[in-house]
Parts: C-alpha cells; structure tokens; sequence
C-alpha cells in the first residue's frame, strides 16, 4: 500500500515537470515574439505578465489567460504562444505577482505544493482588480482590436466564471474545468456567453455543471457545457503530452477546434 501511495505521489509531482519540459522546448522553437511586461495595478502593486504576438501584429482579438492553480507555467505559455500562431494576442498575468515579501512571481516559490497552498490564499477581490487591470492595459495596446475572451483553467476557470459576473466588457468566458460561482446573486450580473469544457472522469466538477445550467437558464444567460468523455481535470495539458492518453488527446483536439471555432464567432 505504502508502495502505491509513493507512486501516485510521484506521478503528481512528476506531471507538472514533464509538462514543462515538453512545453519549453515548444516556446524555444516558436518563431513568435514573446515578452515579459509589468501591468500597473496600483501605486505600489505590479503585476507580471508574458505576452505572446501573432506573427502578424495587425488589429486583432485578444486572449487573456487566467493560470490555475500551479501559476503561470511554461505550459500556460506555451498554450499562449499556440493562440498567437493562430494570430491572436494572448496575455497570462501572473496573480502571485507581490504575493509577499519573499514570494514576488510564480518561480519565486520552491514547488507545485507552495505555489498551490499560495493561490487559495487568494483572495477574490484581489484577483478581480488584478483581471481589470490587465484587461484595461490590453485595451489599449495597439495590436488589440478592442475584442477580448478571457480563458480559464481549473481554478482559473472557476475565476474566469465568476469574472464574467464583473466585467461585462469580454467578448466571451471560456472555462475550462472551473467550478462555477457559489452564490447565486453572481450569475445575475453575467451579460457574456459563457463556453464550459469539461472531462467526463472529472467527477466532481462535472457535477456543478447542472446547476449552473438550471440558474444560468433562469437568469436568461448563455452557458454551453461540453463534457467529453473519460478526459480528465487539466486534459488540455495532458492531451499535449507523449502518454497522456487517448481520451485526454480526442478532448484536447476537439476542445481546441472548439475554442478556435468560438473565437470565430462560429461557436
């Protein structure tokens, strides 16, 4: 027993390693500008950020991504740069940017665990005038044509939704295996179509998914959940790596099919 536990411990440490390596080795061969920026969020706060460009830098949407719950990755940028050679801009801020004294960015902290333990530490209000903040600075670059879809991934998606209860200016909501709002009052404010990607052995979030739907309805708001099946929580990562499985890699591929679709205005 003891043996197996060990095993399963190492393989959760282990996906998010091997993860990044594969996606590094991506960005170093991606013939996209990347850079790094600082957004001002207020007199003494900044937030960090990677940018990816399209090759070709003419008005364009605009993507920003929202990290889940192990930072701002090299897979999370490297997801960045896949939407940028599709010729959309793409932002992730980093929402540990000032966590502390000690801890200033994501990279600062020694592992998956710390970082883990930092992001629930989080606090909700926090979060959304770090979103604004980012959100308003794309705006107003030159690149962006004024349309922008903010994007989620596991905890990241359970803010993008809640997100699209403040901000009203997104063009869409894209979660992707995020839990919904907890309160019901939120889903009043929502003015945006919200997009759901889930995998179907994700058991516990599929399970909010009619719930949402039933107060979604009722509130006279768009929300279109896709489950696919057997794929797992954060297939979209392991779809990407050499043995992450067959299910993981058919949702992968549809949910991104999906996503360009959405961006298109064919969704």
């Amino acid at each position: 027993m003891k043996g197996i536990i060990f095993v399963l411990f190492y393989l959760v440490i282990l996906v998010p390693v091997a993860a990044q390596d594969f996606a590094r080795k991506q960005l170093d061969k991606s013939p996209r500008k990347h850079e790094w920026i600082k957004v001002k969020a207020s007199q003494d706060r900044e937030i960090k950020c990677f940018v990816a460009y399209p090759e070709e830098e003419e008005n364009t949407q605009a993507l920003l991504l929202i990290h889940g719950k192990t930072g701002l990755t090299d897979w999370i940028r490297s997801f960045a740069d896949q939407v940028a050679a599709e010729g959309y801009l793409a932002i992730v801020p980093d929402l540990l940017s000032g966590f502390s004294e000690k801890y200033h960015s994501t990279n600062d902290f020694s592992g998956p665990e710390e970082i883990r333990n930092a992001i629930y530490r989080l606090e909700g209000d926090q979060v959304d005038l770090d979103l604004d903040s980012v959100f308003n600075y794309v705006q107003k670059m030159p690149i962006c044509n004024g349309g922008i879809s903010v994007v989620g991934f596991s905890w990241g998606g359970a803010q993008c939704f809640r997100y699209a209860s403040r901000n009203n200016k997104m063009k869409t909501a894209l979660v992707f295996y995020g839990t919904p709002p907890k309160v019901t009052y939120a889903y009043k404010s929502i003015e945006v179509p919200v997009y759901g990607f889930y995998g179907g052995a994700d058991k516990s979030v599929v399970a909010t998914i009619s719930t949402a739907k039933t107060i979604m309805e009722g509130n006279n708001k768009f929300y279109e959940a896709i489950v696919y099946p057997s794929a797992e929580h954060s297939y979209m990562l392991l779809g990407e790596m050499r043995k992450g499985g067959k299910a993981n890699k058919k949702a992968k591929k549809k949910s991104w099919k999906r996503l360009m679709a959405i961006l298109a205005g064919q969704g």
